[in-house]
């Protein structure tokens, strides 16, 4: 909403232009999410208790854990419901509404939370920690999940490459050779115009190249510079020069709505149109890259799963929203290790959404995640606003309606940016917890014996005699050392 107040009143307020950039929007999602909390907290935990949704804690398995935490009896659960609304509340005041990776995040985060919602019900109804069958429950997560990746795969959420490295380059003599015909009215005349729009120093370093020698690395990337300078340029004369040629179908969809474009479309086609005017220089660049996963640790390293890809989405919304549900056992054990997650996305949602951060760390630009470092701000003041009433001793807990909202919001980023198979080490913490079920199931059903006293893995501690606040910081901090071996990892390339 103050996004688009910004633009009306831009004209007579020269200052208020700060509204429109998101790291300012942000900040604001940030404060205005941890204050809506505080504010309708109250009221909410009030409301629950009068409905008398509280918290059944069962005695069937582990006598020595019921003892630990049969005080919990009775506290209010389904609290997730206050992030969703004040998650919502401060995108609507602080995000770009027209921006569809807000609404898609929305959507998922939304959705995820709706099932448990149902959940938490079904459980308060029966008066009984059994809410829908976990058949059902697997079934809506993997409806979620496959709707999210079926429009992720017929509508994708990167261009693909913008700007030009060395390692896009086939021929260098080749290029060079055309670069100066071009710059000297020679050639072809879309060659002639592309170095019509190189600055005119760098013009005059292309044109003292010796064009007998082998070009030293310097050289090469001064000619991927020129070349990307005009990239950058805000208007290409497509149809004038590029009207009546033939060009691939990705192309000629650009071509044809190029007034219409983003800016960040209007630089792919830029590229494309020099991958074609630049003939045997280029390799040609991939039009499937959001159907392919980066391998972290690597330049152009990338798994090509086509419509494998579907499957690929709603397999990362049901393990991430079930790891985090797992997490959810401890009073603030799963909202703080959400937190860290989250914040870890949204720092990666706003590198990848700049075009000279993401070719600097050689990551996918994804031009539109600009919007998610701002649901990730919206998401994470929200989380701190409830886990000023869900710190130990808990006055209110999530239940599946947080757990999972949570664990989708997070899934979502991790797609939307890009960045799948770094969720192992954002979500660290949420991984070691599903897989110590997966273990403790796989080694009963095996050899009838178990690994862990208990699972998830902090029951198992509880167990051993660490206090619950000693669990819940000590996981805090594995979750943290996770999210910032993640970060590092960007760099390794």
């Amino acid at each position: 909403m103050l996004y688009y107040i910004a633009i009306l009143l831009l004209p007579y307020i020269g200052l208020i232009n700060v509204l429109t950039y998101h790291t300012v929007r942000a900040g604001g999602a940030v404060f205005t999410s941890f204050f809506i909390t505080l504010l309708i907290g109250p009221f909410v935990i009030h409301k629950l208790q009068e409905m008398k949704i509280g918290q059944y804690i069962k005695k069937e398995y582990v006598a020595d854990l019921h003892q630990l935490h049969k005080g919990k009896a009775g506290t209010p659960t389904m609290g997730g419901i206050l992030i969703l609304i004040s998650t919502f509340l401060s995108l609507l005041i602080w995000g770009r509404l027209t921006n569809r990776f807000l609404w898609l995040t929305m959507s998922v985060f939304c959705a995820l939370g709706f099932l448990g919602f149902l959940d938490d019900y079904i459980k308060l109804k029966r008066k009984h920690n059994d809410g829908l069958r976990a058949r059902d429950k697997m079934i809506g997560q993997i409806i979620i999940g496959i709707l999210f990746g079926v429009y992720l795969y017929f509508n994708p959420i990167t261009p693909g490459a913008i700007y030009l490295t060395i390692s896009d380059v086939k021929d260098w003599q080749n290029l060079r050779n055309q670069l100066i015909q071009g710059l000297e009215q020679k050639g072809n005349p879309e060659i002639v115009y592309i170095c019509s729009q190189i600055p005119t120093l760098l013009k005059e370093h292309l044109l003292r190249l010796d064009l007998k020698k082998e070009l030293e690395e310097e050289e090469q990337l001064l000619l991927i510079r020129s070349l990307n300078q005009t990239i950058e340029k805000d208007e290409w004369q497509y149809n004038s020069i590029w009207k009546e040629k033939k060009l691939r179908p990705e192309v000629q969809k650009y071509l044809n709505n190029a007034n219409k474009n983003k800016p960040f479309q209007k630089q792919r086609l830029a590229r494309l149109l020099m991958e074609y005017s630049f003939k045997n220089s280029f390799y040609i660049s991939d039009s499937s890259l959001h159907t392919k996963v980066g391998v972290p640790g690597f330049k152009n390293l990338f798994i090509p799963l086509g419509i494998l890809y579907i499957a690929f989405v709603a397999f990362i919304i049901v393990s991430v929203s079930n790891a985090v549900n797992l997490t959810d056992g401890l009073d603030g054990l799963a909202i703080g290790s959400s937190i860290i997650s989250v914040m870890a996305y949204a720092g990666i949602a706003y590198i990848v959404s700049r075009a000279d951060w993401s070719r600097y760390l050689f990551l996918t630009y994804v031009p539109e995640a600009s919007e998610l470092f701002v649901f990730g701000s919206a998401l994470l003041g929200a989380g701190l606003g409830f886990l000023w009433y869900n710190g130990h001793p808990a006055e209110v807990f999530m239940g599946d309606t947080g757990s999972l909202s949570l664990g989708g919001a997070i899934a979502s980023l991790a797609v939307l940016t890009k960045q799948e198979l770094l969720l192992p080490l954002v979500a660290g913490i949420f991984v070691l917890e599903a897989g110590s079920v997966l273990l403790q199931v796989a080694s009963f059903k095996l050899t009838g014996k178990r690994i862990f006293r208990m699972a998830p893995l902090h029951h198992h501690f509880e167990l051993l005699g660490w206090t619950e606040t000693k669990v819940t910081l000590r996981f805090w901090i594995i979750a943290l050392l996770f999210a910032l071996l993640s970060l590092g990892a960007l760099k390794l390339r």
